[in-house]
């Protein structure tokens, strides 16, 4: 028919308003349709993103015109009900068809598979089976949806029916149940398998070298690869697969080598490139991955994404930032990930304005409604706040957040910790235990930390006691550290001592060095001694624990020994990184300091009001 013709056209040319537009001036007419009209038109209202409304009314039109019991249109209504949410309604006009075919039972089992109704799903594939037997479509649709829930109730009783049925005959069939086994299977039941395998594609071969991929088996990742190449040409999500094992390891050398095999073969599409520049960047090659950010033609949010995680973990907040500004000229629409790892930067900066402004456009865009909850991103949007100083502003994000899980608890604990609020992090932590959230050993760790920062020794102890016995927690060297770092804050050295020596961990650099810094506060110069050679037998090239050394002499008097240490930092080369800090200006730009750093324009003038407040500071003391 003429008019089908038009429509489709218009559907498939993305002019669906028109489309819609020229059915409504078909009714208008009273052009006859037939059993192809109404599909056509219920495209066109899937692909406007139209609620379950739009397309009854196309169905109770369809009914109307003697095409209700038409199994044609009947599949194709069962189709547009699933994709619209409404299962009820295909559920219904399936029970209701006089005649029904493969299709009709795949749609219908799909929905089901679909919303993670895996039992229905199962029921009714049981139930097919007395009127017909399921084609290899079907089999796919099932196997997709025990990839979600446990092998052994579904998975395997449909790997046997596919053996009896002679469906396993067909290659995706064989992969899909091979991909459900990858994904909860054992290695032996994975290995079995393969080697059952009559023909083995590359999507096998991508299937067994994600598994192991999965497990953080690189070397297994590798030696697959290698023996894939002997049978079968990798594609290029073979390629992916493989950086993506080697990302996990930061192996460079044999990154390098993929990617001149990917470039050499003609297979580095966007998918494999972005993931080479997460590869570089989480090497610390930011060149490459800004040389391959460059190269790639259709850069999607996931690619600005990855470019701006580089910059982000390697400590290039600035840049970060400044590509986010680009991403927004160049109109790509950021997602929850992208502003929570702008928000991390700008906690990074301490830039509470440009924070607030982040903050803002959240609010903004919904991410952290009741229906879209993102308790990742609120715990990032915590931590920016207590980062930059705003302890309080942090503490109202925390009470409006809806689902509350461990880390946030936790971050908000440590966040009183770092501003010395000891007795509120403690109250948090009571509030966490009634509201029903079992703590962590990073939980009880940052509570240590509290204890530490604001002299609470009773409190702190008895945390660190209740570890194992309330919570079932077992102290490890970073709870022994932290308690060691209480006790020497408040001037208990023989007790840090006792708790260090009656360790079953070994003691390592970090322990040695909070007792030392304990000793040098109170000037106990016999525990900082001993504390410092045990320092320099494990890290004797730590320029920071030979400053701290060459310190605690100097408060002392022992110039000797101080000389005698800068003596052999310098023979060793050893040079302290300067810290350096930031500062966020009215306009919202955020300038650095390096210490000792005169490069700034303004820098007569900073450093007069710095002399001032130094004079000021030294006035009030």
């Amino acid at each position: 028919m003429l008019w089908n013709l038009i429509i489709k056209s218009h559907v498939d040319s993305g002019l669906l308003g028109s489309a819609l537009l020229l059915y409504k001036k078909m009714l208008q007419l009273g052009v006859s349709h037939d059993c192809f009209t109404f599909p056509i038109v219920n495209r066109a209202v899937l692909l406007l993103g139209s609620d379950a409304t739009y397309s009854g009314m196309v169905h109770c039109v369809a009914i109307q015109m003697g095409f209700g019991m038409d199994l044609y249109v009947g599949n194709t209504m069962i189709d547009v009900y699933v994709k619209c949410g409404r299962l009820d309604y295909a559920r219904k006009l399936f029970d209701e068809m006089r005649q029904r075919d493969l299709v009709s039972w795949t749609s219908m089992i799909s929905g089901y598979v679909s919303e993670g109704n895996v039992a229905c799903g199962f029921s009714l594939f049981s139930e097919m089976r007395r009127e017909l037997e399921p084609n290899a479509v079907t089999m796919l649709v099932m196997l997709q949806g025990c990839c979600d829930i446990e092998i052994s109730v579904y998975g395997e009783p449909l790997h046997g029916y596919g053996i009896k049925s002679g469906l396993l005959g067909d290659g995706s069939v064989q992969n899909s149940i091979f991909r459900m086994y990858a994904k909860l299977g054992t290695v032996d039941q994975v290995e079995d398998f393969f080697g059952q395998l009559d023909r083995r594609d590359v999507v096998s071969w991508n299937i067994r070298i994600s598994f192991y991929s999965w497990r953080g088996d690189v070397v297994k990742v590798r030696d697959l690869f290698h023996e894939m190449q002997g049978e079968v040409a990798p594609s290029s999500e073979t390629l992916t697969l493989v950086i993506s094992a080697l990302t996990k390891h930061g192996i460079l050398s044999q990154g390098e080598s993929l990617h001149c095999l990917a470039t050499k073969s003609g297979l580095c599409d966007d998918i494999l490139q972005t993931s080479l520049l997460d590869f570089y960047a989480k090497c610390g090659e930011l060149g490459n991955s800004d040389k391959l950010f460059r190269e790639i033609p259709h850069r999607n949010s996931i690619t600005w994404g990855a470019m701006m995680f580089g910059f982000i973990q390697n400590g290039y907040f600035n840049e970060a930032v400044r590509l986010f500004g680009r991403m927004q000229a160049e109109g790509v629409e950021p997602g929850a990930e992208i502003l929570r790892g702008l928000v991390d930067a700008f906690a990074n900066l301490g830039a509470l304005k440009l924070g607030k402004g982040i903050h803002g456009c959240i609010i903004r865009k919904s991410f952290c409604e009741a229906k879209k909850c993102n308790t990742h991103l609120e715990t990032s949007l915590i931590n920016m706040y207590i980062r930059c100083g705003s302890i309080s502003t942090a503490r109202v994000c925390f009470s409006r957040m809806l689902i509350r899980d461990v880390v946030a608890w936790t971050s908000m604990i440590e966040g009183y910790g770092s501003h010395g609020l000891g007795l509120e992090a403690l109250k948090l932590f009571d509030l966490m235990i009634r509201e029903g959230t079992k703590p962590n050993s990073v939980t009880l760790l940052s509570l240590l930390s509290a204890c530490s920062h604001s002299g609470l020794v009773t409190e702190g102890c008895e945390a660190f006691c209740s570890m194992k016995w309330k919570f079932g927690i077992e102290p490890d060297l970073d709870h022994y550290t932290s308690i060691v770092d209480l006790l020497g804050r408040s001037g208990k050295l023989k007790e840090a001592l006792v708790v260090i020596m009656k360790m079953v961990i070994f003691p390592d650099s970090r322990i040695w060095g909070a007792l030392l810094s304990g000793s040098r506060i109170y000037g106990r110069r016999d525990v900082g001694e001993f504390a410092a050679q045990r320092l320099l037998e494990l890290e004797p090239d730590n320029v920071g624990y030979c400053t701290l050394l060459s310190n605690a002499q100097a408060s002392v008097g022992e110039w000797d020994e101080v000389e005698e240490i800068r003596r052999v930092m310098k023979e060793r080369d050893l040079k302290k990184k300067p810290g350096w800090s930031c500062i966020e200006a009215e306009e919202g730009r955020i300038y650095g300091f390096v210490s000792g750093d005169r490069s700034h324009h303004q820098m007569e003038a900073i450093y007069e009001v710095l002399e001032y407040l130094s004079r000021m500071a030294q006035g009030f003391s």
